[in-house]
């Protein structure tokens, strides 16, 4: 029997959907996901909001990996919509079910705030990766301001519980690095609360 609530499975799904699917949010996508090509893996597609945005002319076939079967609905919809082939696979990704070097490009947009391990999923998305391949990111996480990243922490234990585990304060540029990955970041505050409207994003490629 699943261990999971009322809520986490006929409210969170569509709260995440809404939160992560506002503009500010949009507008970052666009800036990574249309640069996906060839063969893509896409890890946390939850409910398909970066379907939009990927370029047909310039990705062969998507494969989605989300733990949440739940999300996978919503995923649908804007996959039928957009006319693209596309794989899903209810899975984790701190253990891809994918050979090494399979994939051109690898897609994560506000995923590793939630993933359990994620260093054990960016070492797998190295994996992965073929030889000159791109990891394309989009995350929200610690602050750099001191007044702002205590009240990350502070805040993390009921904010966990409420936005299905996502963590506030993860290091993105440093997991980066920690997995042997060399990045071009970017990042800022978005419109929006500061505890967790911190941003980063980028392109990274295996040192």
């Amino acid at each position: 029997m699943s261990d999971e609530s009322w809520y986490d499975r006929h409210v969170l799904p569509y709260l995440i959907d809404m939160a992560c699917g506002i503009r500010p949010v949009a507008r970052q996508r666009e800036k990574v996901v249309p640069l996906a090509q060839g063969q893509v893996l896409e890890v946390g597609i939850g409910t398909g909001l970066n379907i939009p945005f990927y370029d047909k002319t310039r990705v062969t076939r998507i494969t989605g990996v989300d733990p949440a079967l739940r999300m996978h609905s919503l995923a649908q919809k804007r996959i039928a919509q957009a006319g693209l082939d596309v794989d899903l696979i209810g899975l984790s990704a701190e253990r891809l079910p994918v050979g090494d070097a399979s994939f051109d490009t690898v897609v994560c947009t506000y995923t590793l705030c939630t993933i359990p391990d994620p260093a054990a999923a960016l070492a797998e998305m190295r994996r992965v990766l073929k030889p000159g391949g791109k990891l394309l990111f989009s995350e929200h996480g610690r602050a750099p301001d001191a007044n702002v990243s205590k009240w990350q922490t502070r805040l993390q234990p009921y904010w966990s519980k409420l936005a299905g585990g996502c963590m506030l304060d993860r290091d993105v540029p440093l997991l980066l690095r920690d997995a042997g990955f060399q990045s071009e970041v970017q990042s800022r505050y978005l419109p929006g609360p500061r505890f967790v409207s911190y941003h980063y994003w980028g392109v990274a490629q295996v040192r």
